[in-house]
């Protein structure tokens, strides 16, 4: 597996779905034209990619532990091919709608992909994780200025939906080129971590982080969706500062991905960024929500963004796949699901909420961060370390162990031989022989190399050798069942 090269397919990815995020809503004003609608037709178009996301997130995690990361990242792909090549040209309304819940499809798949292939791939998944954020955010950054060359020079707005097709073709055929990681295998040290943990923090623990999945989602929604009208109603905000704020909002955002990048990077612990995030983005908001002074709102607009969207979304979810290493897909899919609920519901609230005032739709994000940090609070108490007994260990905790690890063991010996199967396909397919000395000799090597305690290397060697006899004969026997079947 080349993991550079893999990952910067990947990023390139996040960089096209930051392009399908606002690429509707870039082009209102043209699809109006092309559809010969008022704008509000759009923006119900616009409303399906959401509808997608929330009926394909946790099927299409769930699904991806079964049959692998590599399919979901490809559906994501020409689902959203599809969507970036028949939008410009459709003039069915509801025909475009259904693109829409399509590219919500697309972003549902891609998730339930990509976040687990970055933990599976071991090293530092987390930063890995919070880095698809930055690349998100630089697709929603460039569109809006190609759009602006397109619409200066007239040319046609179709150009930048085939614009991001071609980039997605080229990275189908680059990230298809790539050997994605072992599915479902997880860091020895963090299950054995977890395996600790007891049963009811865990489910406490599990519970806490999917109402973040909510929270975080819905924060950033209602800040984006009512700012700019509640500083020019309620403290009488020119309209260009109104709008400064929520472009605050988005250096701060970009600013965070990279500082939380680092801080992951240099192995700061998750739960102290959410406490730490959380904590800053709530008295952002308090400022933002009750000072009328314009350059302190400002200041608090950036710290908000930096805050509530730079990527702390994608910290927790880290921290719910660690939690849960075996099913990273179901969670993936169950995190972004209550995402998505919150994408639904929180425009239903605050609407209501506006009959009564824009003020009190804008503050009741304090409610929801409030909210927020109570959870990631109550998470931290959950997965707080385990203290460790003083008592000796007894026969029956040493064997419970080795349990654990046999469980282990086995799984990867299971995905060692589906491997063994498909490369005696090959041999087969080329005319080479089941042994090659060469190729087991290095592996002995390898093992050799590996091992952390030199006393125990030869007895490695030998358990690796009965590995590849056992594998040798599987082949073997492999290879006469497809000869008796033709």
């Amino acid at each position: 597996m080349n993991r550079k090269m893999l990952s910067g397919s990947l990023y390139l990815n996040y960089f096209i779905h930051g392009l399908g995020l606002i690429i509707l809503t870039q082009n209102m004003q043209a699809l109006s034209h092309h559809w010969q609608t008022p704008l509000a037709t759009v923006s119900y178009v616009v409303s399906g990619i959401g509808i997608g996301r929330l009926m394909a997130y946790f099927i299409l995690g769930n699904l991806s532990d079964r049959f692998g990361r590599r399919l979901f990242v490809n559906l994501g792909m020409l689902s959203y091919l599809v969507f970036f090549l028949a939008m410009p040209f459709v003039t069915n309304i509801q025909l475009a709608y259904g693109l829409a819940i399509l590219a919500g499809i697309a972003n549902s798949a891609l998730d339930s992909g990509t976040y687990t292939t970055f933990m599976e791939m071991g090293g530092n998944a987390g930063a890995a994780n919070v880095f698809l954020k930055a690349c998100m955010s630089a697709g929603e950054f460039l569109l809006p200025l190609l759009i602006a060359l397109l619409d200066q020079r007239q040319w046609w707005y179709g150009w930048s939906f085939l614009i991001a097709a071609a980039i997605l073709v080229i990275n189908f055929v680059w990230l298809n080129r790539q050997t994605f990681p072992t599915r479902n295998q997880g860091s020895a040290q963090v299950v054995e971590q977890r395996a600790q943990l007891p049963r009811g923090r865990r489910l406490v623990a599990s519970i806490g982080l999917a109402g973040y999945g909510y929270t975080s989602m819905a924060l950033m929604i209602l800040y984006t969706q009512w700012i700019s009208l509640f500083v020019t109603r309620t403290f009488g905000f020119h309209q260009v500062l109104a709008h400064l704020l929520l472009s605050l909002y988005s250096v701060g955002s970009i600013s965070g991905v990279l500082i939380i990048f680092i801080l992951l990077r240099r192995g700061i612990a998750e739960t102290k960024l959410l406490i730490g995030m959380n904590g800053g983005a709530l008295a952002a908001l308090l400022i933002v929500s009750y000072s009328a002074v314009s350059w302190l709102s400002m200041a608090a607009a950036l710290a908000f963004g930096f805050c509530a969207a730079g990527g702390i979304m994608q910290v927790g979810l880290n921290l719910f796949i660690k939690l849960h290493p075996r099913i990273k897909g179901g969670v993936t899919g169950l995190y972004f699901t209550f995402g998505s609920l919150a994408s639904f519901t929180v425009p239903l609230i605050t609407g209501w909420l506006s009959q009564q005032s824009v003020a009190t739709a804008m503050r009741f994000d304090l409610v929801i961060g409030l909210a927020g940090l109570m959870l990631v609070s109550l998470v931290t108490w959950a997965l707080r370390p385990v203290k460790k007994t003083q008592t000796a260990p007894t026969l029956a905790t040493q064997r419970q162990r080795i349990n654990q690890i046999d469980a282990q063991i086995v799984t990867l010996l299971n995905d060692r031989f589906e491997t063994v199967n498909a490369i005696g396909q090959l041999k087969a397919q080329t005319h080479q022989p089941v042994l090659d000395s060469k190729r087991e000799a290095a592996v002995l090597a390898q093992v050799a190399t590996t091992s952390r305690q030199t006393g125990h290397t030869p007895y490695l060697q030998a358990i690796f050798q009965a590995i590849m006899t056992n594998s040798r004969a599987y082949q073997v026997r492999l290879t006469r069942k497809d000869e008796t079947n033709d």
